[in-house]
């Protein structure tokens, strides 16, 4: 398929770079449909005769198959092109949602897990990490703003998806029979959104610039001339610091997001100011919000702070939102105003990734490092629902109640937010014994 070759999507002249992110842009408000997964638990639970931990099994699959498609991908990606990838994402990602209508309508659920989480989470993780080192390449000069604009769209997926996807399980029915339908649909529309980003998507010609950028090597943002290998780079410190950054910082966050809307009810519980269930839809809604809102708005301030100074910001004031909740969340606003601040750094630290990749390795190979780094993400996917429902279980059955429930897991995210600020303040730029030979051959002769 040469419509599908690397060669066949680069830039003609006169080719704007803005026409590159609303094609990201397609891909990732569709895959971004993940994070209203919570819409289709209750009729399935009700259809298919499920408890609450295996409705949440699909997804919970999607994310662990993310990360891991991602990193074991993450060298295709490079090798073979946006256009090459985005198009893998478009077929596993809807054939994803045909198996799972198949199996609801069949009544195997294994199929639901099988379409959904395995064969849809490929087409998450190989659609999330498809434009992002393009992306870098077309805005050099303002690659925080660029890869935040496309993985806004990942964060925002769930607020064109939910209502969406809520608007037709209301006219197909909520049994077996509708859930297959609102699946079907799902997958072919999603097929032929995604199909724009394959078509629209260009790379810019070897060593191409913006008119008027100067490329610069400061050391105060970590920012390097210099390129690192994917594989060079899992063997660098800084690596491993980044990823421990981006696991606390995303335990931290998708703790909330999991379980949100009980988490309010219980907060407020006995109180003088009750939640209501649709107040607490209307609080998941605003947290969306601000997971999508804190991508593009975060990831643009890091081109003018610096990257590390901006993760200080996400898990040193995040940690102190999470300590305003613990002493003070009895008032709701405060409580309301503290979530969506930690939800907006959720987002921002998946949107800056990308961008302090560059600034410690260069772009040769950025898209496979990310694709490697967003293990952090199917590790965190796993630790952080695993914490806060664990502990509101074991104090459940202790016979806590309210905040209680929550008092010790927020905590612990405390912890995890202050071992993610050390590990940030533990990064420096890479050593030059990792950057590539070539490079390094040039810098000997030109000191001999």
């Amino acid at each position: 398929m040469t419509f599908l070759d690397r060669s066949r999507t680069v830039a003609p002249p006169g080719w704007s770079r803005w026409l590159v992110p609303p094609a990201a842009l397609a891909v990732h408000l569709s895959i971004g449909q993940a994070y209203a997964w919570s819409v289709f638990k209750p009729p399935l639970e009700s259809a298919l005769d499920l408890s609450g931990t295996a409705s949440a099994l699909p997804f919970q699959l999607a994310i662990v198959m993310l990360g891991l498609s991602a990193a074991f991908g993450g060298t295709l990606v490079e090798r073979n092109g946006p256009r090459w990838a985005m198009f893998v994402s478009l077929v596993c990602f809807s054939s994803g949602f045909l198996v799972a209508a198949l199996g609801v309508a069949t009544g195997r659920f294994w199929l639901v897990v099988l379409g959904y989480g395995f064969i849809g989470g490929i087409g998450l993780g190989i659609g999330y990490i498809s434009p992002v080192s393009t992306l870098i390449k077309w805005f050099p000069d303002r690659p925080g703003m660029a890869t935040g604009i496309a993985i806004m769209g990942f964060g925002g997926g769930a607020l064109i998806a939910s209502p969406w996807s809520t608007g037709m399980l209301a006219a197909f029915g909520t049994d077996s029979a509708g859930i297959a339908t609102a699946f079907l649909v799902h997958g072919l529309a999603y097929a032929g959104f995604m199909a724009l980003g394959v078509l629209l998507v260009r790379v810019p010609p070897d060593g191409w610039l913006p008119a008027g950028f100067q490329p610069k090597a400061e050391t105060r943002r970590l920012v390097t001339t210099a390129q690192v290998s994917a594989r060079n780079a899992l063997r660098t410190p800084q690596f491993w610091c980044l990823w421990v950054v981006l696991c606390m910082n995303v335990t931290a966050g998708i703790g909330i997001l999991e379980k949100a809307a009980p988490m309010i009810t219980d907060f407020f519980t006995g109180t003088s100011t009750p939640v209501t269930v649709p107040a607490a839809a209307g609080f998941v809604a605003l947290l969306s919000l601000a997971n999508m809102t804190g991508r593009l708005l975060w990831s643009s301030t890091s081109d003018l702070v610096g990257r590390k100074n901006m993760y200080r910001v996400y898990l040193g004031v995040g940690a102190l939102m999470y300590l305003t909740i613990v002493e003070f969340g009895s008032a709701k606003p405060l409580f309301i105003c503290c979530a969506l601040v930690i939800l907006s750094f959720y987002g921002g630290g998946f949107a800056t990734a990308p961008a302090y990749l560059q600034d410690l390795f260069g772009t040769y190979q950025v898209g496979a490092i990310h694709g490697r780094l967003l293990t952090a993400w199917s590790t965190a996917g796993i630790l952080g629902p695993l914490i806060v429902n664990w502990v509101a279980d074991a104090g459940e059955r202790a016979g806590h109640s309210g905040s209680g429930l929550y008092t010790t897991s927020l905590t612990i995210m405390i912890g995890l937010l202050i071992i993610g600020f050390v590990a940030n303040e533990f990064i420096r730029p890479v050593h030059p014994r990792f950057h590539e030979a070539a490079e390094r051959k040039a810098r000997a002769h030109q000191q001999s």
